[in-house]
């Protein structure tokens, strides 16, 4: 007798109690519990579900059908992480979750998934017919990715989940099946495996795949005495106010209430973010909010 899991099988129902019906296939019980069904079964009948075993170690068909099966990939939601395992993934059974485990996780144990995290997976089955979470490979990924459009240039909030961290950058997976990648240099830290990300589009490669950015723009990153400067900047008609780092203390306190050394500091800013530049006349926005926009895409 062959037990079967991880597939949907059919099988003849043969017995009930209280809370379950039972059923066989090929001389091997399985346990439909009552709650789960619309309407009940009937001896001598047949049942179809998938196969699994719970968390008792008992053989089970639900009617509520996972994506994630053998040869089918979904995403699942990570409910408990164990240093010595692996992590714990929900995908729709009601007493069961996938274990991934720690060998097809990152080396770095801060970079692991957390509760709520989400992990695309399929199913594997061991030599000793337990069910694991297995993670969707690069070429899988690429089968089922669509090809992102030009036109997403400069899109914001663009949510995004980690699937794979390389030295190179972070690895994503949007909620519309595009690919994308974050450069190191477009981050503050390192996501972790799993983690739900709100993007930015910095660009489209030819391949389809997109450029993200966890980073705001240059302008979204100012505030206080720079992001000050920068709104009258924007607000004059010209782009340039008669003030740079050479005029007077009295003058600059009583066009922009603050010292001279603060006014010294947020120049600085803003003219590492190539927002302005500075001539004997004064300070020059070198684009406007629009354009900048645009480049910081």
């Amino acid at each position: 007798m062959e037990k079967k899991v991880g597939i949907i099988i059919t099988a003849k129902v043969t017995d009930e109690n209280e809370q379950s019906f039972f059923a066989q296939i090929d001389g091997v019980t399985y346990e439909i519990d009552k709650s789960e069904l619309q309407k009940p079964l009937h001896i001598g009948g047949l049942v179809t579900g998938f196969a699994y075993e719970n968390q008792s170690n008992q053989l089970q068909i639900t009617k509520n059908i996972p994506d994630v099966r053998l040869g089918h990939y979904a995403f699942g939601t990570v409910t408990d992480v164990r240093r010595d395992l692996g992590v714990f993934v929900d995908i729709g059974l009601p007493n069961k979750d996938l274990v991934v485990s720690l060998d097809e996780l990152p080396t770095i144990k801060e970079l692991w998934p957390q509760r709520g995290d989400r992990l695309m997976i399929t199913l594997r089955i061991d030599n000793k017919d337990r069910l694991w979470g297995e993670l969707a490979t690069n070429e899988i990924l690429n089968a089922v990715r669509i090809p992102a459009k030009t036109s997403m240039k400069g899109q914001k909030h663009v949510k995004a989940t980690v699937y794979r961290l390389k030295m190179v950058g972070t690895l994503v997976l949007t909620e519309d099946f595009n690919m994308g990648f974050i450069h190191p240099s477009e981050r503050y830290h390192e996501p972790r495996m799993g983690e739900q990300l709100d993007t930015r589009v910095i660009g489209v490669r030819p391949d389809g795949i997109l450029n993200l950015s966890l980073k705001p723009m240059a302008y979204q990153a100012i505030d206080g005495d720079a992001k000050m400067i920068l709104t009258l900047l924007q607000r004059s008609r010209t782009g340039r106010l008669p003030y740079n780092d050479k005029s007077e203390p009295e003058s600059i306190t009583n066009y922009f209430g603050m010292s001279k050394g603060q006014f010294k500091r947020a120049l600085g800013h803003l003219y590492k973010e190539h927002l302005i530049q500075q001539d004997e006349e004064g300070i020059l926005l070198v684009v406007d909010q629009s354009t900048n926009d645009e480049q910081e895409d």
